[in-house]
């Protein structure tokens, strides 16, 4: 199903449609401040295997992260974090990063890497983050890969829509997304480390 979303002011009933989707261990494709993803609700493991097929990988061996509506939803799966990290987060989120915690027992043993550590994503965009705080669960997210050499991430939807209408049960269609990932920093050790520059510019928050 592609199914047209308003960036500004999702419906209801829209809404309802993603996240009962999401409960019964369906695959979404929805936007963000950045680019499009594809993801489930983290508790739907069946689901997150699928998620591992289409990217060609290995669940265990897969990067994924998580979509949290907040910074106090974000504590859940997080042991506590030292205060410059936490001030550092709360001044960069909502926006364009991922940032790799050490994860709590509330993780699902089959997103923790060997390092025990989660990513973590509040995207600045209405979209995800209420269909997150609706569903009850973070969403789990990877990004999706275009196939042309030039541009690395796909931006339209109906494109999308296309390219994935039979490996996923909803394309979110909130318009054209971007083609720069976010910026992915390390905060499991003493000082933030950006391990890959993306859209978010950390040097204006620290």
């Amino acid at each position: 199903m592609l199914l047209r979303v308003h960036p500004d002011n999702p419906g209801e009933r829209h809404l309802k449609i993603i996240t009962d989707c999401l409960h019964s261990g369906g695959l979404v494709i929805y936007p963000s401040d950045t680019i499009y993803g594809l993801g489930c609700d983290i508790t739907q493991i069946k689901a997150v295997d699928k998620i591992a097929q289409i990217k060609g990988i290995k669940r265990e061996k897969a990067n994924f992260s998580f979509i949290c509506h907040n910074m106090s939803h974000l504590s859940d799966f997080t042991k506590p974090l030292p205060n410059h990290i936490f001030r550092l987060m709360r001044k960069a989120l909502p926006g364009p990063f991922t940032f790799i915690l050490n994860a709590s027992s509330n993780v699902p043993h089959y997103f923790q890497s060997k390092k025990k550590t989660v990513g973590i994503r509040i995207p600045n965009h209405l979209v995800p983050l209420q269909i997150v705080e609706k569903l009850g669960n973070p969403i789990m997210t990877t990004s999706i890969h275009d196939e042309d050499e030039i541009i690395e991430y796909s931006t339209d939807p109906e494109l999308i829509y296309e390219k994935f209408k039979d490996l996923v049960d909803i394309v979110i269609d909130s318009g054209h997304g971007g083609n720069i990932a976010s910026t992915v920093v390390d905060c499991t050790g003493d000082e933030p480390v950006i391990i890959r520059e993306g859209k978010g510019n950390l040097l204006e928050f620290l």
